[in-house]
């Protein structure tokens, strides 16, 4: 029976290193999303606070969506989620995968 229950944690660690909580997130109201705001959604869901269904329900995000957050993250950290800059950061990706 316990390999059923999901067990969360109360609060994971946010990108800027503060406690996160389902009630800190941002609201499921969000539509402006600025770097920190996109941040702290991965990180719940990197941490276990969320599950990637649930951030993209809660959000209204399509998957393709909320996985580029996540692989804009893992490349370049919080700038690559910049939307101004995205070309940059994924030209600068592809040069250090090429050497």
């Amino acid at each position: 029976m316990l390999e059923n229950q999901t067990i969360r944690p109360a609060q994971v660690i946010g990108p800027l290193g503060e406690p996160l909580t389902l009630d800190s997130l941002p609201p499921p109201a969000t539509t402006r999303w600025v770097v920190r705001r996109k941040a702290e959604v991965v990180a719940a869901v990197a941490g276990g606070l969320l599950s990637v269904d649930e951030a993209c329900q809660r959000y209204t995000l399509s998957l393709e969506e909320f996985t580029s957050w996540q692989r804009a993250v893992d490349r370049s950290g919080m700038p690559g989620l910049r939307v101004t800059r995205i070309k940059h950061y994924r030209d600068q990706y592809e040069r250090q995968q090429r050497y």
